[in-house]
C-alpha cells in the first residue's frame, strides 16, 4: 500500500485516539478497524494489522498500570498463561467452525453487560469481597475469555473486567488495569498466528502503533486519576457501540437475529 503524509497523519491520529479509548473501556477495534479497511486492505490483513497496533497500546497502559503498582505481574503468571492458551486454541478452532450463531447472541450479551456496569452496586474504586480462588479465575474464566477472543474477538476487554469486578471483587481502576494486561496477553497470542501467516502490513501497523504507545499510556493515567467516575459510562458508551456495530452488520448480512427484531418492531 502507498503511504503519503495525509494517510501517516490519519493512521497516527487514529491509533493515538483508540490507544486512549482502549485503555479506559476497550473497543478501540470499533475505531481502527474501518480506517485500515478504507485503506484498501482486505479483512484478514485488517484483522491482523489491528492485532499488531493495539498491541503497542495494551502494552503501553499495562506497563503504567505496572509502574504505578496497580498490577503485580508476579501474581498474574497463572492468568497470564491460561489466557494465552486459551486465545491460541481459540484462533486455531475458529478456522474451522462458523460464529455466525455467536455473531447472533453477542449484541444481546454486550447489552446485558451495559446494563451491569449501570447498575451493579459492586463497581466502585474499593475492592469487595472475592468468589473463587486466583487458580479458579484462571483456569476457567481467563482461559474461557482469552479463547473467546482468539475465536471471535468484541467485548473481551468488558468481559475480563467484568469477571475481575464480580468474581475477585477488584475496584474498576483494579480491574481495568489487570484487564489490559490479559489484552496484552491474548492479542499477542493471535498475533503470533497472523505472522505466521504473513498477513501483517507492518508499515501501516507501525505508523498506527506509534500513536497507540501515546494512547495507551495518556488512557492509562486517566483511569488512575479518575477512576470509576470516568470508566464506568466509557464502558458503557462503548459496550452498546460494539452492540450496534454488530447488530449493523447483521443486518447487511441479513442475520436471523437483526430479522427476528424487525418483525418484532415492525
Amino acid at each position: 500500500m502507498e503511504l503519503d503524509i495525509t494517510l501517516i497523519i490519519i493512521l497516527l491520529v487514529t491509533g493515538f485516539g483508540a490507544g486512549m479509548i482502549d485503555a479506559i473501556a476497550g473497543g478501540g477495534g470499533l475505531i481502527t478497524l474501518p480506517v485500515l479497511l478504507s485503506t484498501g486492505m482486505s479483512p484478514v490483513e485488517a484483522l491482523a494489522t489491528n492485532k499488531l497496533q493495539g498491541s503497542f497500546g495494551t502494552l503501553a497502559a499495562s506497563a503504567y498500570f505496572v509502574r504505578k503498582k496497580l498490577v503485580h505481574l508476579s501474581q498474574m503468571k497463572l492468568m497470564i498463561s491460561c489466557t494465552f492458551v486459551g486465545a491460541i486454541l481459540g484462533t486455531l478452532i475458529v478456522q474451522q467452525l462458523d460464529t455466525s450463531l455467536l455473531a447472533s447472541i453477542m449484541p444481546l450479551l454486550l447489552v446485558l453487560i451495559a446494563l451491569y456496569f449501570m447498575f451493579s452496586k459492586r463497581i466502585g474504586d474499593e475492592d469487595r469481597d472475592r468468589k473463587v480462588s486466583n487458580a479458579v479465575f484462571a483456569f476457567v474464566f481467563t482461559f474461557a475469555i482469552g479463547f473467546y477472543d482468539g475465536f471471535f474477538g468484541p467485548g473481551t476487554g468488558t468481559f475480563f473486567a467484568v469477571a475481575f469486578i464480580s468474581l475477585l471483587g477488584f475496584s474498576m481502576a483494579r480491574a481495568t488495569a489487570h484487564t489490559k494486561v490479559l489484552n496484552f496477553t491474548s492479542n499477542i497470542a493471535s498475533l503470533i498466528f497472523f505472522a505466521i501467516g504473513g498477513n501483517i502490513i507492518w508499515v501501516a501497523g507501525f505508523i498506527m502503533a506509534a500513536g497507540q504507545l501515546l494512547g495507551g499510556q495518556l488512557g492509562a493515567r486517566m483511569v488512575v486519576s479518575k477512576g470509576v467516575s470516568l470508566i464506568r459510562p466509557l464502558i458503557v458508551v462503548v459496550t452498546l457501540a460494539m452492540s450496534a456495530k454488530l447488530l449493523f452488520d447483521q443486518y447487511q448480512q441479513g442475520g436471523p437475529l437483526v430479522g427476528q427484531l424487525l418483525s418484532w418492531f415492525g
